[in-house]
């Protein structure tokens, strides 16, 4: 998609618009932060309670990660969209208005779902949508709304707290200051579903789905009626060997009888993403940095740091992305992640308790471990947030793309389970410091796992991925 009048105003709004997606699976995913005290007192939970409710979004998350690839394959890149808004909705409602521990875990299980579709769905409509030159770029504005949305819900929470005198306390209507941490949310949640009214479908789906003539309307829309003839003609021809609709038995190789190597690469990547630990800091910020003697006001003002720091790092990724590569991104995020993860770890390691049982970091640990949290929150965003989602929108072949991102994102979700539901019983034991060497050792071996798995994306059309 290199030549012909492309329509720059358009695609910004397609773009755009998608990648609201992106901002609400960070609001949908960081609003949990800062409403732990809440839930905890509203349901009588423990530190296990606590981590299965935080949890109940990823359940969801990972089923719906893996059926929008599926989904979006049968209705459509936008119709998923779609149906992820419309679920955003119902569980912000449902969530907020909650009165038992299952009600809200139901809440986020459907909220998760939403999660999952956007997360998957969002990378491949923008990447099938948008000039191969520029496409890292564009697609690296996903994680920037993520990350906005991460924020934005951080920004919500302290507002609310701040004005309401606590998380736990009366806001409006009689009802807590949490509750409108997840009500707020339907706001942003209402734009985005109605927003997608206003964008065309995938091209590459409606090619094959046999419209071809819709397809080559939207392509001429978006760059011009010489490239919208070559474009439907060229992937038409990279269909032209499986005649079939995309299915899960496409991913199996047909000459070996084994699971396509990309598709090993794919979902190594997802679980890397997570395994260095970065949703602890989006989940569980307040609840972390008050584990070591700050304030909830304090904390909570840390997490917006972290978000603020987030953005940065993000238009950094977009700057850095089209021009050095994928690659290299990922082996400098990784480096980073590794010693900055392990200088946070030493600085827990040096934690004390006095007489009345509060926990503090004496001397200058505490600042070493907001720097360094910080330093590692930035080299995550500069790299693996943004660089991960980019490659799965754009790595696969056309005949699996669906199939291929369905499995990578539920794997990508598992891991994020299994990380967010046993962080708060891992902070009593074996500790922060233990927990923190662990994440810190994923980011050693991620470096190495890249450096031998993963190639270079970059420039590279669609329609010439193989796998």
């Amino acid at each position: 998609m290199e030549q012909g009048q492309v329509n720059k105003a358009l695609i910004a709004l397609v773009v755009a618009v998608a990648t609201i997606g992106g901002f609400m699976f960070g609001y949908d995913s960081g609003v949990i932060n800062g409403t732990q005290k809440g839930l905890e007192a509203a349901f009588d939970l423990g530190r296990l309670g606590i981590g299965i409710n935080v949890g109940a979004i990823l359940v969801g998350s990972s089923i719906g990660a893996f059926g929008a690839g599926r989904l979006s394959d049968l209705i459509g890149r936008r119709n998923t969209m779609m149906v992820a808004a419309a679920l955003f909705i119902f569980s912000a409602l449902l969530a907020g208005a909650a009165e038992s521990s299952a009600i809200f875990i139901f809440a986020r299980i459907i909220g998760g779902f939403g999660v999952g579709a956007a997360s998957v769905t969002s990378p491949v409509y923008i990447s099938e949508v948008t000039p191969a030159s520029v496409r890292g770029r564009l697609s690296s504005i996903q994680q920037v709304m993520i990350i906005s949305g991460l924020t934005g819900a951080f920004v919500a929470n302290f507002a609310l707290a701040r004005y309401a005198g606590g998380s736990t306390a009366i806001l409006w209507g009689g009802y807590e200051a949490w509750r409108w941490m997840f009500w707020l949310q339907v706001i942003p949640a209402a734009i985005y579903f109605i927003a997608l009214f206003f964008i065309p479908e995938s091209p590459r789906y409606l090619v094959v789905k046999g419209r071809d003539a819709e397809a080559e309307g939207v392509l001429t829309r978006l760059f011009g009626a010489a490239e919208a003839r070559r474009k439907v003609a060229e992937i038409r021809a990279s269909l032209a060997a499986d005649h079939h609709r995309p299915k899960l038995s496409d991913l199996i190789d047909k000459g070996t009888g084994k699971i396509r190597p990309i598709l090993w690469v794919g979902i190594g990547l997802a679980v890397f993403q997570q395994l260095v630990g970065i949703n602890v800091v989006f989940y569980y910020g307040a609840t972390l940095w008050e584990a070591v003697g700050f304030t909830e006001d304090y904390a909570l003002q840390t997490n917006i740091l972290s978000g603020v720091l987030s953005i940065g790092a993000c238009l950094l990724a977009i700057a850095l992305i089209d021009k050095i590569g994928r690659k290299p991104l990922l082996l400098i995020g990784s480096a980073g992640m590794a010693v900055t993860l392990a200088v946070v770890a030493w600085a827990f390691s040096t934690a004390v308790t006095d007489a009345s049982g509060a926990v503090s970091l004496p001397g200058n640990s505490g600042i070493i471990a907001l720097v360094a949290a910080n330093l590692y929150v930035i080299f995550f965003n500069v790299s693996w947030g943004p660089v991960m989602w980019v490659m799965l929108g754009e790595m696969f072949p056309n005949q699996i793309r669906g199939s291929a991102l369905a499995v990578s994102g539920f794997a990508q979700w598992i891991a994020n389970a299994a990380i967010s539901v046993s962080f708060p019983s891992l902070v009593v034991s074996p500790g922060l410091a233990v927990t923190y060497i662990g994440y810190a050792i994923a980011a050693v071996i991620s470096f190495f796992f890249v450096k031998a798995m993963v190639s270079e994306t970059r420039g590279r059309e669609l329609e010439d991925m193989e796998g």
